[in-house]
């Protein structure tokens, strides 16, 4: 890494979304079982791996600021949190909300159907107004092709996670990630690393008018 990366990638910490994972942030080890016809599990699960639905979810540790962030990589409990207590994803703090609903900010796929984002999943959890600003500027997914969304309703839907399949009498077999409802049989071979919530009832708003510094370089 050269000097002056090393000096651009210190100057965001300050800025590291509450969800962003750290370098000392390991996964942790763990074997991946066969639960027969319950699916998979960890062969020394704890009440602590699963969800409330059953749903078996990814170990990490816990341990933001300790090392670097690795800004592309997401941590799976801090990232339900957030989905679960709608907080925001920057800051951790509870994210906005009004009379049209929670505040989210999003990549601007409006050409994806008529009446996107209504109906859209999303892993992103949502932001708080301030927090706008920070990410709308520093995320660069999100840097000049973003939008703020307010959604009336934002059910917990699922989550996203790593599919397996049954080994037979070898350890079950990951063949691909996907994106699954509770109440999907197939969500007991998941193991799931982020909480989906689906929007609903949306207005999407410019972000320029929302927080007019939010573009400013």
């Amino acid at each position: 890494m050269s000097n002056d990366l090393r000096r651009a990638h210190a100057a965001l910490i300050p800025y590291t979304p509450f969800i962003t994972q750290w370098s000392e942030e390991r996964d942790s080890p763990s074997q991946i079982v066969e639960r027969p016809g319950r699916g998979i599990g960890y062969s020394d699960e704890t009440v602590n791996d699963r969800d409330g639905n059953g749903v078996l979810w990814f170990r990490m540790p816990s341990r933001p600021g300790q090392g670097r962030p690795l800004f592309t990589k997401v941590h799976p409990q801090r990232q339900r949190q957030a989905m679960r207590r709608l907080l925001c994803g920057v800051c951790g703090q509870p994210a906005d909300q009004n009379a049209d609903g929670t505040l989210w900010l999003l990549c601007d796929f409006r050409g994806d159907w008529p009446d996107w984002p209504e109906r859209m999943a999303v892993t992103e959890p949502p932001v708080c107004r301030p927090c706008v600003r920070v990410a709308s500027r520093l995320c660069p997914a999100l840097r000049n092709r973003c939008v703020a969304v307010r959604a009336r309703r934002a059910p917990v839907a699922g989550v996203w996670g790593a599919l397996y399949r049954s080994g037979g009498h070898s350890p079950p077999v990951p063949v691909g990630d996907v994106s699954i409802a509770y109440g999907d049989p197939a969500i007991r071979w998941v193991r799931a690393f982020a909480l989906l919530r689906e929007l609903h009832e949306c207005v999407i708003l410019d972000v320029d008018t929302l927080c007019p510094e939010s573009t400013a370089g």
